[in-house]
């Protein structure tokens, strides 16, 4: 059944307007001010419809505009039916979303979404539109220093390297710093290219910034990096690469000679190293040494060893590049010690003699010296202007030059002092025996031997004292019933020496012998002699007087006594030993008792006699 005619025409004249304004709408020109949304590359870019929904809206409608002005519709939506229809673009396929509210979303921002996108409102009386700004931003990857020289060469243009950034949206810029400052462009210097490309596919871009750079010898390890200045959704920002140190080649300038091991001295005996080395990048390989006593310089390594050096090794000392155009010295001194000791070795020496010592040193500086004996410091060096046993011993003169580490001699006199054997004999007298001591002295030490005169027997039973510079004492104990005489004999080596003593068997105290005491004793021995002397002549006096008083008491004795007393003392001499001795005691005891002193009665000459046979007179 076919519409009628009125209806048709009315039907007609309500789609009129509305075909109208979407003419017009697309004939609208560009507004001024627009809204711009800010988008990161990958991201989805939410672009809200800023338009107020109208009463009697029919539907809304977003497109986008070519470079050319023309439109293309991406998606529209119904206001009544509720329902979303997406339009055949191929670029965005699957990456659109429109919501309820007319908010557009684009999935997966590319560059080629940076646009001016329209949102449309559309009522049965009117078009409403609102445009968007679509600007999309790529960080650029962080820059590499690529193609970087194996090593820099000073005065000399050469590429340094190539700072490469990439992916990046909008381009962005390439800045060179060398130890955190700018390196600006300088002719023949410092020269910069920059160049950027666009990858078709992606719409991002690539930069890369060559550098050229004439280094100097300042420029060793100063750090190289390069900057890219950008532009993303929150404004300028940068990213800076890993710093490069190069390898700066640059001459030598200045040669330096060494000593090792860096000692402060260096002796005999040593082994030197000479080092010598160039201040310049690589550093020299060769050397030319000049050594004291060679004409010519010795081709060599950094280093030149010497072993064993001697004191004329000292000098100067110099080494120079092989083309001699540089040169360092240094002065090297061998220090050195001698010592020379007169006598040394083993010395024998009499007893008595002189003996000049010396030690000499010779030195490369101040020695100092001193000496020993038997392990012991002495003060002084010694002297000997007349040797004695004590004299003898090892004797060390050694020397340590100041401040030489390990330089130090030492020579060593053994000395000898040999004598025949010197004898003095003491004696001591306890109440029941006597000590008889031999005191000797003589090197090589002397065996001792007692005797005892006229028997000729060996007494065995000496002990002997430590023996001590030269000296020592043998001496022996007896309780000898008679008069006897003990012989001491000494012999060593060099001579046989003999002294007797002789020991007396009275019961009469003797003076004993001291060897610590002699002088004391020798004034003792007069003082005692002198006594002895003054009792005889005392006795001798009262002798007298006595022999008065018994001369006149014989007048009146009868002639028979007196006959009897003068045979008694002409038989006196050939009385016993005993019965003198007895008649000499008995009389000391009572002098006023003058006949009394034995059976003889052999008068008062008895004590005269007696005394002299006592003393040994008789």
């Amino acid at each position: 059944m076919m519409e009628p005619p009125a209806a048709a025409a009315a039907r007609s004249s309500r789609r009129r307007p509305l075909l109208c304004l979407l003419l017009a709408a697309l004939c609208l020109p560009p507004a001024l001010g627009l809204y711009t949304v800010n988008a990161v590359y990958g991201d989805t870019i939410t672009m809200p419809c800023r338009l107020e929904v109208p009463d009697g809206l029919m539907f809304g409608k977003w497109k986008y505009e070519m470079p050319n002005g023309s439109p293309v519709f991406i998606a529209f939506r119904s206001s009544t039916k509720k329902n979303v229809q997406y339009d055949d673009v191929p670029d965005y396929k699957d990456r659109l979303s429109l919501s309820e509210n007319y908010t557009l979303s684009i999935k997966n921002a590319r560059i080629s979404d940076e646009k001016r996108f329209v949102c449309m409102l559309v009522t049965e009386d009117d078009v409403s539109e609102e445009p968007t700004i679509v600007k999309v931003f790529k960080q650029p990857s962080q820059p590499e220093i690529l193609h970087q020289a194996d090593f820099l060469e000073t005065e000399k243009l050469q590429m340094l390297g190539e700072c490469v950034a990439r992916d990046s949206y909008p381009e962005g810029n390439v800045t060179w710093y060398k130890n955190g400052k700018v390196l600006q462009p300088v002719e023949e210097v410092v020269v910069i290219n920059f160049q950027k490309m666009v990858d078709k596919s992606t719409g991002l871009f690539t930069m890369t910034s060559s550098l050229q750079y004439m280094p100097t010898k300042e420029d060793v390890n100063a750090k190289f990096s390069c900057i890219v200045t950008y532009y993303g959704p929150s404004g300028q920002k940068t990213i800076e690469s890993e710093p490069v140190v190069f390898n700066v080649h640059y001459p030598t300038e200045k040669v330096t000679i060494q000593v090792l091991p860096q000692s402060s001295a260096i002796k005999e005996g040593d082994n030197i190293t000479l080092k010598c080395s160039g201040n310049g990048n690589p550093p020299p390989q060769e050397f030319l040494f000049y050594i004291p006593g060679e004409a010519e310089g010795i081709r060599s390594s950094d280093t030149y060893t010497m072993t064993d050096v001697r004191r004329n090794a000292t000098g100067e000392y110099k080494c120079s590049l092989t083309d001699k155009s540089m040169m360092d010295s240094t002065t090297i001194t061998v220090h050195y010690l001698d010592l020379q000791l007169t006598p040394s070795g083993e010395v024998t020496k009499q007893i008595g003699e002189a003996l000049p010592v010396s030690c000499t040193i010779s030195s490369s500086r101040n020695a100092t010296v001193f000496w020993s004996k038997d392990n012991t410091r002495m003060p002084t060096s010694p002297s000997f202007s007349s040797l004695q046993y004590q004299d003898a011993g090892s004797y060390i003169c050694a020397t340590t030059l100041q401040g030489v580490e390990g330089l130090q001699k030492r020579k060593t006199l053994k000395l000898i002092v040999e004598g025949k054997p010197q004898i003095k004999m003491t004696k001591k007298t306890n109440k029941m025996s006597k000590t008889i001591i031999c005191h000797v002295e003589g090197f090589p030490k002397p065996a001792v031997q007692w005797t005892v005169t006229g028997s000729g027997s060996i007494i065995n039973k000496a002990k002997e004292t430590r023996y001590v510079n030269g000296k020592f004492s043998s001496k022996i104990v007896i309780a000898p019933e008679e008069n006897v005489t003990l012989t001491c004999i000494a012999e060593n080596q060099l001579e046989r020496t003999v002294t007797s003593l002789n020991v007396s068997a009275i019961s009469i105290p003797e003076y004993d012998d001291s060897e610590d005491n002699n002088g004391d004793s020798s004034e003792k021995v007069n003082d005692q002699a002198k006594l002895i002397v003054g009792i005889v002549v005392g006795l001798l006096l009262v002798a007298l007087i006595a022999g008065v008083v018994y001369w006149l008491y014989a007048k009146k004795s009868n002639d028979t006594k007196g006959k009897s007393e003068k045979a008694a003392e002409q038989n006196f001499p050939s009385l016993p030993r005993q019965e003198k001795h007895h008649c000499f005691h008995y009389w000391c005891c009572d002098l006023y008792n003058l006949l009394s002193c034995h059976p003889h009665r052999v008068g008062i000459k008895c004590v005269a006699l007696e005394y002299i046979h006592n003393n040994s007179l008789i």
